[in-house]
């Protein structure tokens, strides 16, 4: 709704806000959209390792789309940080989100 302006001013900051809450609870479609969030720099400082982590946390939970997006950004990373990304999407899942 904060992202796609459907009735309320654009505010990415409040967007990364709604998505990271509905993420913590198990969403896959704002898992994906906090990763998308965390690529392009909208409401957050652009972060290529949280958007890795958003997107194979949503592809663990079996979103296609957050697979193809995670492997999109893991060519801009490297190999170093796309294994703290792993680590950190793990420790998220095996935490039920609260360490993430």
């Amino acid at each position: 709704m904060y992202q796609q302006v459907l009735g309320v001013t654009q505010n990415y900051a409040e967007a990364v806000r709604w998505y990271r809450a509905a993420a913590e609870q198990g969403n896959v479609d704002a898992q994906n959209n906090l990763g998308l969030m965390y690529a392009d720099g909208q409401g957050v400082v652009q972060n290529y390792a949280q958007a890795h982590m958003w997107f194979n946390i949503a592809a663990a939970n079996g979103d296609r789309e957050a697979a193809e997006n995670r492997n999109r950004v893991a060519a801009l990373m490297t190999a170093k940080k796309i294994a703290e990304a792993q680590t950190r999407a793990s420790q998220c899942l095996d935490s039920n989100y609260t360490d993430c």
